[in-house]
């Protein structure tokens, strides 16, 4: 099968998904439980996207201006700042940790 061929089939698939997900019963998606695990789930989730782009360069491990930006960005979060703030400081983090001649 082509490449196309499969992202349709994903796109059919999700879309099936998405479907099904209209059918589940109003009673079962109401249950606290239900709604911790679905907020606990999408933030580690986004940690893990986070963590994978911040550390990994095409085969391996690679700790370069990224991991500064982000510890930097972390700060800026504990500290409770606007998240525009917080993005313009892991941003101009990256770019002063390159300018020193950080990879």
């Amino acid at each position: 099968m082509s490449m196309w061929t499969w992202v349709l089939l994903a796109c059919a698939a999700a879309f099936a998904l998405k479907l099904l997900g209209y059918s589940v019963p109003a009673t079962w998606l109401a249950h606290p439980l239900v709604g911790r695990i679905s907020g606990l789930l999408t933030i580690g989730l986004l940690a893990a996207l986070v963590a994978l782009n911040t550390v990994s360069y095409e085969d391996g491990f690679v700790f370069d201006a990224r991991l500064g930006a982000l510890a930097a960005a972390a700060v800026a979060l504990m500290l409770r700042a606007p998240f525009i703030v917080v993005v313009l400081i892991g941003a101009l983090s990256a770019a002063g940790l390159r300018l020193l001649g950080l990879p």
